[in-house]
């Protein structure tokens, strides 16, 4: 009886855990829909550059997570019609968090400022990382 109530308890647990992992490869997949959707939609030209992480330590990835986030509140549409999309994207980017190891020594501003479309494609990428 007791190998009963041991296997059933291990078993709860394992598919707890699994069903965690596979909720977060979920919202990274959503995200990255959201990136390959604004990129035909953001402003490219006559914006402000943005300090795009390209390769951060893997102790700074949660500060490379921070600098993306914060960088796509500048991003801007390329007409009217697309503003609701960007602001959207904008509201889930906002919401999205990643927790890593360590402290790292580096800040946004340390990272070269690139245009939003490569901005979205350093993003698209760290996302595929993680």
């Amino acid at each position: 009886m007791e190998r009963m109530i041991i296997f059933f308890v291990l078993s709860f647990c394992s598919s707890t855990v699994l069903a965690a992992a596979s909720h977060r490869a979920v919202k990274y997949k959503q995200i990255l829909k959201i990136i390959e959707e604004l990129e035909p939609i953001v402003k490219d030209k006559e914006v402000e550059l943005l300090h795009t992480p390209d390769n951060p330590m893997e102790g700074c990835l949660d500060t490379a997570v921070t600098c993306f986030k914060n960088g796509t509140l500048k991003l801007q549409p390329v007409n009217s019609q697309a503003t609701a999309r960007v602001t959207k994207a904008i509201r889930v980017f906002s919401k999205f968090t990643f927790r890593g190891p360590g402290k790292c020594e580096f800040s946004c501003e340390s990272y070269e400022k690139k245009t939003p479309k490569e901005f979205l494609k350093s993003f698209a990428k760290l996302i595929k990382k993680v």
